[in-house]
């Protein structure tokens, strides 16, 4: 009697790097050297070249933090679905930080993870498409953990050890992250669409306050009413308005 094959799980294998330009590269590497199973994981303690949002770069202490990148296949997802993998990652990481952090934990649209008015962590994805089938994502997660003392360049950082006071492991704190993401996959799998960006919502930072916005240099007032299916952001001004990833800059 054949046995059935183990269905593999995120963190699965989980490969430590000493120092990388960006775990996101490495990813890739393994990837385009068709080396890639579903689930594994890339932390590195150091990273030289860490990519943001926007081409920015993600900048962190050696040791102190979280450093991921996750492979996942994907072909299960249609292109038009890719803000629900967004979704799940980002629900995954406030699971996490918010586990240890409290609720003053949120998700700041589209992805980032927020505590009061401060940034914690951030999520890239990117993704490798075979003719129009979407085949590999990979994901990658910044959080701040143990981390103290940032650069003047970093926008209102904040980490668990400042809101805690605690020491935290920083590998054993990402390979915690691997099995919500495996939860979060899992949903996706599932179909659960609805159910996850509801969950999202709830979640939303400022949701239901009035926030300041920059649209091509000009700065307006409105209320945060919510993220629909398609990942655009509900604002209300004087009526309910719609806005797309980029289009806008917060004004913390």
């Amino acid at each position: 009697m054949s046995s059935i094959p183990a269905i593999p799980h995120v963190g699965e294998p989980f490969i430590e790097l000493n120092s990388i330009d960006s775990t996101n590269n490495y990813a890739f590497d393994i990837i385009q050297a068709k080396l890639a199973a579903h689930g594994t994981a890339c932390f590195a303690f150091e990273q030289t070249r860490g990519k943001g949002q926007r081409g920015k770069n993600w900048v962190s202490e050696k040791g102190a933090n979280i450093i991921l990148s996750v492979i996942l296949k994907t072909d299960f997802l249609q292109l038009h679905q890719q803000f629900y993998l967004s979704v799940a990652i980002a629900l995954a990481a406030h699971n996490l930080f918010g586990k240890y952090a409290g609720e003053e934990t949120k998700i700041k649209w589209p992805n980032d993870i927020y505590w009061r008015d401060r940034k914690a962590g951030g999520i890239l994805i990117e993704t490798q498409l075979l003719g129009k089938k979407w085949k590999w994502a990979v994901v990658g997660i910044g959080m701040n953990i143990n981390q103290t003392k940032f650069s003047r360049l970093t926008k209102r950082p904040v980490s668990l050890k400042q809101i805690t006071g605690k020491d935290f492991d920083s590998v054993q704190l990402a390979k915690e992250l691997c099995k919500l993401i495996d939860k979060r996959v899992k949903q996706l799998e599932k179909g659960d669409f609805k159910k996850i960006l509801k969950e999202y919502n709830q979640h939303l930072f400022k949701l239901n306050e009035e926030v300041k916005l920059k649209r091509k240099n000009i700065l307006f007032k409105c209320s945060i009413k919510g993220v629909n299916e398609q990942g655009e952001l509900l604002i209300e001004r004087k009526s309910l308005e719609t806005i797309s990833w980029g289009e806008v800059e917060w004004q913390l």
